[in-house]
């Protein structure tokens, strides 16, 4: 298990930045701090640093951790250094030690704001919280693993919590998936909102992980 982790937040148009391009930025960005961290062996070392539970691209995020072992600095001055070096959208909050494994990261509680240009559907919010709250909610995705490039997937027991609320023009989704073996991405549940509930179907969709939490839901770290 590495020795720190870093926890950062992604906004703006830092959120579609991809996965291995926020590497990338980050190695750089411990360069230009002046802060060295444990590197990789053999011919072409790089800094040692890796990402639990990669965010898709244009999701935002208050929670997102990277995993390093810092060697020269206190780990207070860590997130200073840090976003003076780093771009817009991309802040380090905090440097800590790490104590618990990726494995006990159980949920991550996403807030999924769907937007219409004429103001939320009537009856848009029962249906989805219908929908969510169905005994089984089974849909298509791509996977790697399986032959035809496709498997099928029953969303329900991936949801732990589902809460529906409209809010003006929009209807906000506060949901709590599984994070890992098998986790749940939340654009899923929205394209179950499109074929299940074509009348609330939206225009519009932001995605955003406010928490990663462990098997009691409590903050994972």
């Amino acid at each position: 298990m590495p020795k720190h982790r870093l926890a950062f937040s992604k906004a703006d148009t830092a959120k579609f930045i991809s996965h291995l391009d926020l590497m990338r930025t980050f190695q750089r960005a411990f360069l230009r701090a002046g802060i060295a961290v444990k590197h990789t062996e053999g011919f072409n070392p790089h800094a040692f640093v890796s990402i639990p539970l990669p965010l898709s691209v244009g999701f935002s995020s208050a929670c997102e951790v990277l995993e390093c072992q810092v060697l020269n600095v206190p780990l207070e001055e860590v997130p200073a250094r840090m976003n003076a070096a780093l771009p817009a959208g991309i802040t380090v909050t905090r440097c800590y030690e790490a104590v618990r494994p990726v494995k006990e990261l159980c949920y991550v509680n996403y807030i999924v704001t769907l937007e219409y240009e004429t103001g939320a559907p009537f009856g848009a919010e029962r249906d989805i919280q219908a929908l969510l709250e169905r005994d089984s909610l089974v849909m298509t995705k791509r996977s790697k693993k399986a032959k035809s490039g496709f498997t099928e997937v029953d969303l329900i027991p991936l949801i732990a919590r589902a809460s529906v609320e409209e809010r003006r023009d929009t209807i906000a989704l506060d949901l709590v998936l599984k994070a890992q073996n098998p986790g749940l991405n939340p654009e899923l549940v929205v394209a179950a909102v499109r074929e299940h509930c074509p009348d609330a179907s939206p225009d519009f969709v932001s995605i955003h992980r406010r928490a990663v939490l462990d098997g009691n839901f409590q903050p994972w770290e």
